[in-house]
């Protein structure tokens, strides 16, 4: 099965993504009633909780990484995904195991 490959955004507005490593896991949680963005993804690390959003605008989206809107519904209500590269303005992750 190809990788989807994802990036996380909005970090700065929570814990910053320095701390972030490849192998980590991260959860990938809805946010249907979100008043800005109606196919919007909460990122959250166990521990943390919220630390961003998947990336939703051709602005923030990173490399070939999916949108939000296009992952939207390729996954149930939460998923897990697994942080593949730190760079210096963005997150790159794909796609683990789904969860409902």
């Amino acid at each position: 099965m190809e990788r989807i490959f994802f990036t996380i955004t909005g970090t700065r507005y929570h814990y910053g993504h320095e701390f972030l490593e490849p192998k980590m896991t991260v959860k990938l949680v809805k946010e249907p009633d979100n008043e800005y963005d109606k196919e919007a993804i909460k990122v959250e690390l166990e521990g943390l909780g919220h630390i961003g959003y998947v990336a939703n605008s051709p602005h923030t989206v990173t490399g070939e990484s999916y949108s939000a809107g296009r992952l939207y519904d390729k996954i149930g209500d939460t998923a897990e995904g697994t942080v593949l590269y730190v760079l210096p303005d963005s997150v790159i992750c794909y796609i683990g195991e789904q969860t409902e």
